[in-house]
């Protein structure tokens, strides 16, 4: 059972999903906001299960990580159709996420699977991502003026997704160069 509840906690996680993406499209912000903190407690939370109790799986390892990019993505791109996140953010994200899902997807395809591991730039990147998210929820639920935060926010969660989408780019792009027989091009 112990082996199962990191999963069953992500399974939650995403759960909440349309639950969040009900309340920002609903104008409950504030709700919105307590959710999103509750996804991100629950992420902790089963990632120190899997850790500490060695109920890590290999389900969960997939299942983690798109559970927190299913949150992420459909707050964005909620927010961004509530007008309260500009659309070359929310393109840029999603775009990113799609780069490298695809760029998985096609390396299995091909016979040669990449591993999955996260870039330091990545790690930054997503808290970046959450920040913005988080205080664009948390300004609007609580009511404060976002002032230049906001510009500062964006600024660097944009930056980071795509030095964080290059980086993973020319991994990719080196994992399948290797062992390739040569083309002539």
């Amino acid at each position: 059972m112990l082996q199962s509840l990191p999963n069953l906690i992500t399974v939650g996680r995403i759960i909440l999903v349309p639950v969040v993406i009900w309340s920002i499209a609903s104008g409950n912000m504030l709700l919105a906001f307590w959710l999103f903190v509750a996804a991100g407690v629950s992420d902790a939370i089963d990632g120190f299960i899997a850790k500490r109790f060695n109920a890590q799986s290999e389900f969960g390892a997939y299942l983690d990580p798109l559970a927190d990019k299913a949150l992420l993505m459909s707050i964005y791109v909620t927010l961004s159709l509530e007008m309260l996140l500009p659309r070359w953010i929310v393109i840029a994200v999603v775009s990113r996420d799609i780069m490298i899902m695809g760029a998985v997807v096609l390396s299995w395809l091909l016979n040669k699977p990449v591993a999955i591991k996260p870039l330091i730039v990545s790690k930054l990147n997503t808290a970046a991502q959450i920040a913005l998210a988080a205080f664009v929820l948390a300004s609007t639920g609580f009511k404060f003026e976002a002032g230049q935060a906001i510009n500062v926010l964006l600024i660097l969660a944009g930056g980071l997704t795509f030095v964080s989408a290059a980086a993973y780019l020319i991994e990719w792009m080196k994992h399948m160069a290797l062992d390739a027989p040569e083309t002539g091009r």
